[in-house]
Protein backbone atom coordinates (compact mmCIF):
# COMPACT_ATOMS: atom_id res chain seq x y z
CA UNK A 1 0.00 0.00 0.00
CA UNK A 2 2.99 2.38 0.71
CA UNK A 3 4.72 1.67 -2.67
CA UNK A 4 1.05 2.77 -4.60
CA UNK A 5 0.46 5.79 -2.19
CA UNK A 6 3.65 6.66 -2.81
CA UNK A 7 3.51 6.34 -6.85
CA UNK A 8 0.71 8.18 -6.55
CA UNK A 9 1.99 11.10 -4.89
CA UNK A 10 4.76 10.96 -7.26
CA UNK A 11 2.49 11.38 -10.38
CA UNK A 12 0.08 13.72 -9.14
CA UNK A 13 3.32 15.59 -8.33
CA UNK A 14 4.30 15.45 -11.72
CA UNK A 15 0.93 16.61 -12.99
CA UNK A 16 0.74 19.32 -11.09
CA UNK A 17 4.49 20.18 -11.52
CA UNK A 18 4.49 20.28 -15.62
CA UNK A 19 0.89 21.37 -15.30
CA UNK A 20 2.13 24.71 -13.55
CA UNK A 21 4.88 24.88 -16.16
CA UNK A 22 3.34 24.23 -19.48
CA UNK A 23 -0.33 24.98 -19.32
CA UNK A 24 0.01 28.82 -19.66
CA UNK A 25 2.13 28.11 -23.03
CA UNK A 26 -0.57 25.34 -24.06
CA UNK A 27 -3.31 28.13 -23.62
CA UNK A 28 -1.36 30.39 -25.44
CA UNK A 29 -0.40 28.58 -28.47
CA UNK A 30 -4.63 27.49 -28.94
CA UNK A 31 -5.47 31.44 -28.43
CA UNK A 32 -3.02 32.02 -31.31
CA UNK A 33 -5.63 30.40 -33.60
CA UNK A 34 -8.65 32.35 -31.66
CA UNK A 35 -10.80 33.78 -34.14
CA UNK A 36 -11.55 36.29 -32.38
CA UNK A 37 -9.26 38.79 -29.78
CA UNK A 38 -10.82 37.82 -26.76
CA UNK A 39 -8.60 35.22 -24.54
CA UNK A 40 -11.29 33.93 -22.35
CA UNK A 41 -13.50 31.93 -25.17
CA UNK A 42 -12.17 30.13 -28.52
CA UNK A 43 -14.59 31.10 -30.77
CA UNK A 44 -13.05 29.18 -34.02
CA UNK A 45 -9.78 28.31 -35.51
CA UNK A 46 -7.90 30.49 -37.95
CA UNK A 47 -4.60 31.02 -39.43
CA UNK A 48 -5.24 35.48 -39.77
CA UNK A 49 -2.80 35.85 -36.68
CA UNK A 50 0.09 34.05 -38.20
CA UNK A 51 -0.66 35.53 -42.07
CA UNK A 52 -0.94 39.36 -40.33
CA UNK A 53 2.56 38.78 -38.22
CA UNK A 54 4.17 37.98 -41.43
CA UNK A 55 2.56 41.16 -43.18
CA UNK A 56 3.62 43.39 -40.27
CA UNK A 57 7.20 45.26 -41.39
CA UNK A 58 8.24 45.92 -38.00
CA UNK A 59 7.72 42.32 -36.54
CA UNK A 60 9.95 41.27 -39.63
CA UNK A 61 12.67 43.71 -39.60
CA UNK A 62 12.98 43.46 -35.66
CA UNK A 63 13.13 39.18 -35.93
CA UNK A 64 15.80 39.67 -39.12
CA UNK A 65 18.27 41.50 -36.88
CA UNK A 66 17.92 39.25 -33.53
CA UNK A 67 18.65 36.49 -35.77
CA UNK A 68 21.46 37.94 -37.40
CA UNK A 69 22.68 39.05 -33.97
CA UNK A 70 22.10 36.06 -32.09
CA UNK A 71 24.34 34.15 -35.06
CA UNK A 72 26.67 36.36 -35.20
CA UNK A 73 27.24 36.80 -31.27
CA UNK A 74 26.72 32.99 -30.87
CA UNK A 75 29.86 32.27 -33.61
CA UNK A 76 31.71 35.07 -31.94
CA UNK A 77 31.25 34.20 -28.30
CA UNK A 78 31.99 30.21 -29.03
CA UNK A 79 34.80 30.73 -30.48
CA UNK A 80 35.98 33.37 -27.82
CA UNK A 81 34.77 31.61 -24.95
CA UNK A 82 36.42 28.50 -26.08
CA UNK A 83 39.69 29.72 -26.47
CA UNK A 84 39.70 31.23 -23.30
CA UNK A 85 38.77 27.95 -21.67
CA UNK A 86 41.54 26.35 -23.36
CA UNK A 87 43.62 29.03 -21.70
CA UNK A 88 42.05 28.72 -18.41
CA UNK A 89 42.54 24.88 -18.18
CA UNK A 90 46.33 25.26 -19.08
CA UNK A 91 46.79 27.51 -16.10
CA UNK A 92 47.89 26.50 -12.47
CA UNK A 93 45.54 25.69 -9.74
CA UNK A 94 45.15 29.06 -8.02
CA UNK A 95 45.32 30.93 -11.31
CA UNK A 96 42.55 28.65 -12.79
CA UNK A 97 40.32 29.07 -9.59
CA UNK A 98 40.48 32.80 -9.22
CA UNK A 99 40.15 33.46 -12.89
CA UNK A 100 37.00 31.11 -12.69
CA UNK A 101 35.28 32.89 -10.07
CA UNK A 102 35.86 36.31 -11.82
CA UNK A 103 34.44 34.72 -14.75
CA UNK A 104 31.17 33.43 -12.74
CA UNK A 105 30.44 37.10 -12.00
CA UNK A 106 28.94 38.37 -15.01
CA UNK A 107 26.85 35.38 -14.32
CA UNK A 108 25.13 35.66 -10.98
CA UNK A 109 25.03 39.63 -11.83
CA UNK A 110 21.93 41.05 -12.76
CA UNK A 111 21.12 41.58 -16.05
CA UNK A 112 20.14 44.92 -15.45
CA UNK A 113 23.68 46.48 -13.84
CA UNK A 114 24.78 44.44 -16.83
CA UNK A 115 22.93 46.64 -19.27
CA UNK A 116 23.46 50.03 -17.54
CA UNK A 117 27.21 49.40 -16.90
CA UNK A 118 27.48 49.02 -20.73
CA UNK A 119 25.15 51.98 -22.05
CA UNK A 120 27.23 53.88 -19.97
CA UNK A 121 30.83 52.82 -21.38
CA UNK A 122 28.90 52.80 -24.87
CA UNK A 123 28.18 56.57 -24.29
CA UNK A 124 31.32 57.33 -22.81
CA UNK A 125 32.61 56.04 -25.87
CA UNK A 126 30.61 58.12 -28.15
CA UNK A 127 31.88 61.18 -26.09
CA UNK A 128 35.31 60.54 -26.70
CA UNK A 129 34.51 59.36 -30.15
CA UNK A 130 33.26 62.93 -30.75
CA UNK A 131 36.28 65.05 -29.23
CA UNK A 132 38.53 63.57 -30.70
CA UNK A 133 37.58 63.78 -34.14
CA UNK A 134 38.63 60.83 -35.98
CA UNK A 135 36.94 57.80 -34.05
CA UNK A 136 33.32 57.17 -35.26
CA UNK A 137 30.72 58.00 -33.03
CA UNK A 138 27.60 56.50 -34.33
CA UNK A 139 27.98 52.84 -32.71
CA UNK A 140 24.80 52.60 -31.18
CA UNK A 141 22.92 49.67 -32.79
CA UNK A 142 23.89 46.56 -33.98
CA UNK A 143 27.76 47.26 -33.14
CA UNK A 144 26.74 48.13 -29.34
CA UNK A 145 24.17 44.78 -29.16
CA UNK A 146 26.60 42.67 -31.02
CA UNK A 147 29.51 43.72 -28.00
CA UNK A 148 27.04 43.74 -25.24
CA UNK A 149 25.67 40.19 -26.21
CA UNK A 150 29.08 38.27 -27.36
CA UNK A 151 29.95 39.81 -23.50
CA UNK A 152 26.99 38.11 -21.74
CA UNK A 153 27.68 34.95 -23.80
CA UNK A 154 31.30 34.17 -23.69
CA UNK A 155 30.88 33.08 -19.73
CA UNK A 156 28.04 30.67 -20.97
CA UNK A 157 30.79 29.21 -23.42
CA UNK A 158 33.61 28.45 -20.99
CA UNK A 159 31.65 26.96 -18.35
CA UNK A 160 30.06 24.49 -20.91
CA UNK A 161 33.69 23.75 -22.42
CA UNK A 162 36.14 23.53 -19.28
CA UNK A 163 34.20 20.52 -17.29
CA UNK A 164 34.87 18.80 -21.05
CA UNK A 165 38.48 19.79 -21.20
CA UNK A 166 38.80 18.22 -17.48
CA UNK A 167 37.57 14.99 -18.38
CA UNK A 168 39.93 14.80 -21.27
CA UNK A 169 43.02 12.04 -21.26
CA UNK A 170 46.25 14.82 -21.66
CA UNK A 171 48.13 12.18 -22.89
CA UNK A 172 46.32 11.85 -26.36
CA UNK A 173 46.90 15.35 -27.28
CA UNK A 174 50.32 14.52 -26.17
CA UNK A 175 50.77 11.08 -28.06
CA UNK A 176 49.44 13.43 -31.06
CA UNK A 177 52.53 16.22 -30.59
CA UNK A 178 54.85 12.89 -30.25
CA UNK A 179 53.68 11.36 -33.57
CA UNK A 180 54.35 14.68 -35.76
CA UNK A 181 51.54 16.92 -35.09
CA UNK A 182 52.19 20.24 -34.72
CA UNK A 183 49.98 21.69 -31.91
CA UNK A 184 47.37 23.26 -34.11
CA UNK A 185 46.73 20.06 -35.91
CA UNK A 186 47.09 18.51 -32.55
CA UNK A 187 43.93 20.52 -31.56
CA UNK A 188 42.09 20.29 -34.66
CA UNK A 189 42.41 16.53 -34.69
CA UNK A 190 42.47 15.45 -30.80
CA UNK A 191 40.80 18.53 -28.94
CA UNK A 192 38.32 19.68 -30.93
CA UNK A 193 36.36 16.40 -31.74
CA UNK A 194 37.11 15.58 -27.83
CA UNK A 195 34.79 19.10 -27.04
CA UNK A 196 32.94 19.14 -29.50
CA UNK A 197 29.52 17.87 -27.87
CA UNK A 198 30.53 20.79 -25.50
CA UNK A 199 30.88 23.41 -28.03
CA UNK A 200 27.78 22.40 -29.70
CA UNK A 201 25.83 22.57 -26.82
CA UNK A 202 27.43 26.52 -25.41
CA UNK A 203 26.78 27.79 -29.09
CA UNK A 204 22.54 26.33 -28.94
CA UNK A 205 22.84 28.26 -25.60
CA UNK A 206 24.15 31.36 -26.62
CA UNK A 207 21.69 31.72 -29.58
CA UNK A 208 18.62 31.22 -27.34
CA UNK A 209 20.05 33.78 -24.65
CA UNK A 210 20.35 36.08 -27.88
CA UNK A 211 17.16 35.77 -28.89
CA UNK A 212 15.85 35.86 -25.42
CA UNK A 213 17.37 38.43 -24.40
CA UNK A 214 15.84 42.21 -23.15
CA UNK A 215 17.38 43.50 -20.27
CA UNK A 216 20.60 43.88 -22.13
CA UNK A 217 19.43 44.68 -25.30
CA UNK A 218 16.92 47.60 -24.33
CA UNK A 219 19.94 49.10 -23.38
CA UNK A 220 22.95 48.72 -25.80
CA UNK A 221 19.94 49.29 -28.59
CA UNK A 222 19.76 52.77 -29.67
CA UNK A 223 17.28 53.09 -31.94
CA UNK A 224 17.02 49.53 -33.18
CA UNK A 225 14.67 46.81 -31.75
CA UNK A 226 14.83 43.07 -31.45
CA UNK A 227 12.98 41.01 -31.03
CA UNK A 228 11.55 41.21 -28.00
CA UNK A 229 11.95 44.71 -27.38
CA UNK A 230 9.54 44.84 -30.42
CA UNK A 231 7.28 42.57 -28.35
CA UNK A 232 6.96 44.98 -25.18
CA UNK A 233 6.55 47.95 -27.50
CA UNK A 234 3.41 45.64 -29.04
CA UNK A 235 2.32 44.60 -25.17
CA UNK A 236 2.61 47.92 -23.82
CA UNK A 237 0.03 49.40 -26.60
CA UNK A 238 -2.58 46.48 -26.59
CA UNK A 239 -2.07 42.70 -26.68
CA UNK A 240 -3.02 41.31 -29.52
CA UNK A 241 -2.85 37.73 -30.60
CA UNK A 242 -0.27 38.32 -33.08
CA UNK A 243 1.87 37.97 -29.83
CA UNK A 244 0.50 34.74 -29.28
CA UNK A 245 1.51 33.81 -32.69
CA UNK A 246 4.91 35.25 -32.36
CA UNK A 247 5.51 33.69 -29.35
CA UNK A 248 4.15 30.21 -30.25
CA UNK A 249 6.91 30.16 -33.72
CA UNK A 250 9.42 31.30 -30.73
CA UNK A 251 8.72 28.40 -28.55
CA UNK A 252 8.49 26.17 -31.21
CA UNK A 253 12.46 27.17 -32.97
CA UNK A 254 13.80 27.07 -29.89
CA UNK A 255 12.25 23.87 -28.82
CA UNK A 256 13.09 22.35 -32.06
CA UNK A 257 16.85 23.34 -31.38
CA UNK A 258 16.99 21.82 -27.71
CA UNK A 259 15.53 18.43 -29.99
CA UNK A 260 18.30 18.38 -32.36
CA UNK A 261 20.69 18.85 -29.86
CA UNK A 262 19.55 16.01 -27.74
CA UNK A 263 18.97 13.17 -30.45
CA UNK A 264 22.56 14.36 -32.15
CA UNK A 265 24.37 14.47 -28.39
CA UNK A 266 22.09 10.61 -28.00
CA UNK A 267 23.16 9.44 -31.02
CA UNK A 268 27.19 9.98 -30.36
CA UNK A 269 26.92 8.64 -27.11
CA UNK A 270 25.50 5.43 -28.94
CA UNK A 271 28.06 5.34 -31.24
CA UNK A 272 30.54 5.56 -28.72
CA UNK A 273 29.19 3.01 -26.91
CA UNK A 274 28.61 0.84 -29.61
CA UNK A 275 32.87 1.21 -30.64
CA UNK A 276 33.82 0.22 -27.41
CA UNK A 277 31.67 -2.85 -27.32
CA UNK A 278 33.11 -3.81 -30.54
CA UNK A 279 36.81 -2.94 -29.16
CA UNK A 280 36.10 -5.29 -26.46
Amino acid sequence: MKTKHRKLLQRTYLILFFGFMYLPIAYMMIFSFNQSKGYALFTGFTLKWYQSLFSDANILRALALSLELALTSAVIATVLGTAAALGINSMGKKSRLLITNVTYLPVVNPEIITGISLMLLFVAYQSFAAHSGWLPDTIMGFPTLLIAHITFNVPYVIFNVMPKLRQMDVRIYEAALDLGCDPKQAFFKVILPEISPAVLSAFLICLTYSIDDFMISYFSCGTRETLPIAIYSMTRKKVSPEIYALSTLMFLVILTIILVSNAVDSYRYKRAQTAKEAQV
